[in-house]
């Protein structure tokens, strides 16, 4: 692992995330809302996010909307597929952009674009963020549903897929 990205790790206190990647939240409102579904949740938490170059963020899904916000180190490369099959691709980057957000229910993964280093990020999830409504994706129903995105699907399957 790149020595920066074990230093901020470090540094941060960040732990392994399920997705991949670590994280630590740093922040979670004390304000409640009624999300989508009906659930209490936080208005709002915020937690960093940093990936290496030898690990993604495989498949997922959240039930609130989540933005990711740059922070440094080598760009970031983050994949959705919206519920209704659209695929965007975004490129986070100190030159710009800086941030990009996955609507709530959106499929979605990320990694370090470029093939070396680390990136780090903030995300922030609104309603706040809950391991409850967080679904790790099986690539391969994935790819049922969404024949045509099989390809970006399969960069960020684990286990990898042939």
């Amino acid at each position: 692992m790149d020595a920066e990205a074990q230093r901020l790790i470090d540094e941060l206190a960040l732990t392994a995330h399920p997705e991949g990647g670590f994280f630590r939240e740093i922040f979670r409102s004390t304000a409640q809302v009624v999300d989508r579904l009906g659930r209490r949740r936080s208005a709002l938490t915020v937690i960093y996010f940093l990936l290496s170059a030898e690990a993604h963020s495989t498949w997922h899904r959240l039930a609130s909307d989540e933005t990711w916000h740059f922070a440094c180190g080598s760009p970031l490369q983050l994949e959705l597929i919206s519920e209704r099959g659209e695929h965007e691709i975004f490129r986070l980057a100190s030159g710009g952009p800086w941030e990009a957000t996955i609507p709530a229910g959106s499929a979605f993964a990320a990694r370090v674009a470029d093939g070396g280093g680390y990136s780090l990020v903030s995300c922030c999830v609104a309603p706040g963020f809950e391991f409850a409504d967080f679904t790790l994706l099986d690539s391969k129903m994935l790819i049922d549903a969404f024949p045509r995105h099989a390809a970006a699907i399969r960069r960020y399957a684990r286990p990898p897929l042939e």
